[in-house]
């Protein structure tokens, strides 16, 4: 038989899914993929259930159904004063993955270079390089991931078609300053590119900072593609429910490319999640001091240990250094390690790393789970490591 796609075949399963399953195999509580073990708000989840029966289950618009695209409009303008037209400036994808791979499809073509920031997202190398495009990767450096400007300036050249970075970051929980997003924008501005700003965890964000997005900065208001998650806002992961806002002259590219990917979105799912955009100040704010809380909890649990407890800004995660614990291994070692020895799994860092030459001595673990789950863990790992 002839060979399939080449590139395809040579990149392993997600370190997520295996991970998942070394878990579930060893009995081992999971705190290394991101996903709460607690349902979203229940009036969004009745929203969904309701909405099921009310004879609207055919396809829906392919752009996403009016009442969710206005609200996304609705949320920009209430959390960041952007003033944008949701039936021209918002599409509605399968999940913020989707949503990545549209935004980049929108605007690359074969030869086209992309700057990315790591450690990254594991999905953002691969759909760059199945465009046909070519990653230049700038790094942050431990622990406390500045933004290496000449570094990043030396990235943009005249193939730069874009620049793609998350904030707040995973792995690493970096929240970008103010002064770092406008030397970004100087740079997209002076090199006449595209932004794609994978904003998920926006609402996710700890210490009394702000989430601030590129697409409020000046200049950036027509270059800036802004991906937002209702699985990420809401606690409701499995929904896959993404939005992108965009300048209307960027939005039907955006939509071509999604028409082309999974067409449409769940519809009883989209409104359920245009409820939810539209709950009060609180609902938001008390989701931020919650996850601060967990933050805590784990973070001195770890460093209890032994771990060494990198800044933790935003997101769901937490990195830890674990050289100090003495383990002989490198961090895949390690967390095959905890996982089968201690009863507790973790994701290892390098995994958000393109290059070889990635760290070998970080794990990033989740605390978007029950207090109870995270207290219990750290015992295991105190047992473990004979503390």
């Amino acid at each position: 038989m002839r060979g399939a796609n080449t590139y395809l075949g040579s990149i392993g399963t997600t370190i997520f899914t295996v991970m998942s399953a070394l878990a579930t195999e060893h009995g081992s509580i999971n705190l290394g993929q991101g996903f709460p073990d607690t349902e979203g708000p229940a009036d969004v989840v009745k929203a969904a259930a309701d909405a099921l029966k009310d004879g609207r289950n055919q396809y829906p618009p392919m752009p996403g159904v009016p009442e969710l695209r206005k609200a996304v409009a609705a949320a920009n303008k209430r959390f960041y004063g952007l003033d944008i037209d949701g039936m021209t400036e918002v599409t509605v994808t399968s999940g913020a993955t989707e949503a990545i791979t549209a935004c980049l499809m929108a605007v690359l073509d074969p030869g086209d270079e992309v700057v990315l920031i790591e450690p990254l997202y594991d999905t953002y190398v691969p759909v760059v390089r199945m465009l046909g495009a070519i990653p230049r990767i700038v790094r942050l450096t431990p622990p406390h991931w500045e933004l290496p400007r000449d570094a990043l300036a030396a990235a943009f050249g005249p193939k730069t078609k874009a620049i793609l970075f998350n904030s707040p970051m995973n792995p690493c929980s970096k929240v970008f300053t103010a002064d770092e997003l406008a030397f970004i924008a100087g740079l997209v501005e002076r090199h006449d590119t595209y932004a794609i700003c994978d904003e998920v965890y926006e609402h996710l964000i700890f210490d009394g900072l702000k989430h601030i997005p590129l697409m409020t900065l000046p200049g950036m208001r027509e270059r800036t593609m802004r991906i937002g998650s209702a699985g990420k806002t809401f606690s409701l992961t499995g929904w896959k429910v993404g939005y992108v806002t965009a300048g209307a002259a960027l939005t039907p590219l955006v939509q071509k490319a999604h028409q082309n990917l999974t067409f449409t979105t769940a519809p009883n799912l989209q409104r359920a999640v245009a409820v939810g955009l539209g709950k009060d100040d609180a609902y938001f704010a008390s989701l931020a001091r919650d996850l601060q809380d967990r933050r805590d909890l784990l973070a001195k649990g770890l460093a209890s240990v032994g771990f060494s407890v990198l800044p933790s800004h935003g997101s769901y995660f937490v990195t830890t250094d674990f050289a100090p614990l003495g383990f002989n291994g490198d961090d895949v070692a390690f967390c095959r390690h905890i996982t089968e020895k201690a009863g507790v799994t973790a994701i290892p860092v390098s995994a958000f790393y393109d290059d070889p030459d990635a760290p070998r001595h970080y794990a990033r673990f989740a605390f978007c789970k029950r207090p109870e789950v995270l207290e219990e863990a750290i015992a295991r790992l105190k047992r473990h490591f004979g503390h």
